[in-house]
């Protein structure tokens, strides 16, 4: 399949986990790939789609700035942007809410929230020059869930970012929509979660987490990155011409 040929895509979050999937099976269809991510050994992975055309572009999408910065190199590199997935995202920490510091909380929001928002922002400019557009946004069915409320919060801002875009910026033919995948097996991340380490009582905590997501789920497993990765790839495509403002639980079940 060549869905994305002729296309310009930039994939936030590239450097691992279901950014970096959904970037090298857009360049593997064809697609112009700008793999966006602050890990500095994202030009590697981009290199890993042989014989596409693809670059790595190093960026803290934490900051204006540095969404600003990524979406301005993509249409200079390639003449314009056609697509949007945003995959910037992720819990730090997995605690009961009272046991949350201020500064954690803030820093939750900051991760799984700012990104998404100044990347789309930053966006707009050329997809509204091209005409016509579509973003991606990598949401989560843990907008219900335990020990991680200031992700859920996060999340539900992305949900309704998603739909508020979607209205708004229709009348322009960009459609903007979102995954809000479950628990995913992935293979162990270059760059960790929670870069000061969990504690015992921290492990303790996600494991919690961790039960309740696979009990909520109909198959009572984790989905797989391949399972994540193709419904991103389909709302990105022109076969999802006419959806947006949706978003499409992919959690085996659990709506969240």
């Amino acid at each position: 399949m060549q869905r994305f040929a002729g296309k310009v895509v930039v994939v936030t979050g590239a450097a691992q986990g279901i950014g970096r999937g959904v970037a090298l099976r857009v360049a593997a269809e064809g697609g112009k790939v700008v793999f966006v991510d602050r890990a500095d050994f994202v030009a590697e992975v981009a290199a890993e789609a042989q014989g596409a055309q693809t670059a790595g572009f190093v960026a803290d999408l934490e900051t204006y700035e540095g969404a600003k910065a990524a979406m301005d190199f993509a249409a200079q590199k390639f003449g314009g942007i056609d697509i949007l997935i945003n995959g910037v995202g992720g819990a730090i920490r997995m605690r009961p809410f009272a046991e949350f510091e201020p500064a954690q909380i803030d820093a939750e929001i900051r991760r799984s929230l700012m990104p998404t928002l100044y990347a789309c922002h930053a966006v707009l400019p050329h997809l509204l020059e091209r005409g016509r557009g579509t973003i991606v946004n990598v949401s989560s069915n843990a907008t219900r869930g335990i020990r991680r409320v200031p992700y859920s919060a996060a999340k539900g801002g992305v949900n309704a970012m998603t739909q508020s875009l979607a209205m708004e910026y229709a009348e322009h033919n960009i459609r903007v929509v979102a995954t809000a995948p479950g628990g995913t097996e992935a293979p162990p991340r270059r760059i960790p979660r929670n870069a000061a380490g969990d504690s015992e009582q921290e492990k303790a905590w996600m494991g919690e987490a961790v039960r309740q997501v696979t009990d909520s789920t109909f198959f009572k497993r984790y989905g797989s990155l391949d399972e994540q990765v193709a419904p991103i790839l389909f709302l990105a495509s022109d076969e999802a011409s006419y959806i947006t403002g949706s978003i499409l639980p992919v959690a085996g079940g659990d709506t969240g």
